[in-house]
């Protein structure tokens, strides 16, 4: 008797198999079509909430890094049990987030509307594929104005503080009156969006990509950089605040509120990189002579030993 065995079916292919998430997917974007017409008519055409779409972008890039685990049918069954409630809480915070303008509760409902969606089609193991794309759209969540105002403040009197300092230590003609900077005869602002909260939480968000990315197996290297990404985020401030100080200075009031204002908006993305990277490789070249240290000092007391 001949037996032949059925090829193995490949994860997710098949029409039958994209059909769920092409309806899942047609369905949140009929829900959320509204809310994104009226974020990108509002806060996300502001500076201080200008990483939104470029969050949504992102995370849509990682769900797709991750499509063959999420679309796995033999990783886990679906959770229904666990899907409908969290379907209808998504969609209880939906209503009232839209129908009340409570931003927090209408693009927050987009989070659980997702793992509601994963849970139901495939499983928690597919849904712990996408974890951090999960996570990352938190970022894309506009903060509350109260929490906003109420950290602002302080952190805008710090960056103001530290580079009036280094202007002046540097020579240059700087004084300053809370988070008004007096650099010559020009009088700048240190605005909300040079180093507000706002600000912060975008290069958290970039951060915890670049750390995602990279993939260390290190537990203590991942947590350590992870802190270290707030003292490097509120540095890149300082140097924007910098940075446009003294385009100020030199070219005038025109340049520094002009086109250069936008491009020392890139400034502060690309030192807050660079920083981060330079804080890695200090953190792996510690990291390599502590082991390095480690593993010398126990081959010498073994010898030590072995010598007594």
């Amino acid at each position: 008797m001949n037996t032949t065995l059925a090829p193995a079916r490949p994860k997710g292919s098949g029409l039958v198999d994209l059909l769920p998430w092409l309806l899942a997917g047609l369905g949140l974007a009929l829900l959320y079509l509204p809310t994104l017409h009226s974020l990108f008519g509002s806060i996300w055409a502001t500076d201080e909430q200008g990483h939104g779409p470029i969050v949504l972008g992102v995370t849509i890039w990682l769900i797709y890094r991750r499509w063959g685990d999420l679309t796995d049918t033999r990783a886990s069954a679906p959770l229904p049990w666990l899907a409908w409630p969290l379907l209808l809480v998504g969609g209880l915070l939906y209503a009232v987030g839209r129908s009340q303008g409570i931003w927090l509760f209408e693009v927050g409902s987009a989070i659980v509307m997702v793992c509601g969606l994963v849970l139901l089609l495939r499983g928690p193991r597919q849904l712990r594929a996408i974890s951090f794309a999960i996570f990352f759209m938190f970022f894309m969540i506009p903060l509350p104005g109260a929490v906003v105002d109420a950290l602002t403040q302080p952190m805008k009197m710090a960056v103001s503080y530290v580079a009036e300092n280094i202007l002046y230590a540097a020579g240059y003609p700087i004084s300053r009156t809370g988070v008004i900077l007096q650099i010559g005869p020009y009088q700048l602002l240190v605005a909300d969006a040079c180093a507000g909260l706002h600000t912060l939480f975008t290069l958290e968000a970039l951060g915890l990509l670049y750390l995602n990315l990279i993939k260390y197996a290190s537990l203590f290297r991942n947590i350590t950089l992870a802190i270290l990404i707030v003292p490097i985020s509120f540095a890149a401030n300082v140097i924007r605040v910098i940075v446009l100080t003294l385009i100020t200075y030199h070219f005038g009031d025109e340049a520094g509120q002009g086109f250069l204002h936008g491009f020392a908006g890139m400034v502060l993305f690309m030192s807050a990189l660079m920083l981060i990277i330079a804080t890695d490789s200090l953190l792996r070249t510690g990291i390599s002579r502590w082991e390095k240290w480690r593993g010398t000092g126990g081959a010498g007391d073994d010898d030590g030993a072995a010598k007594a």
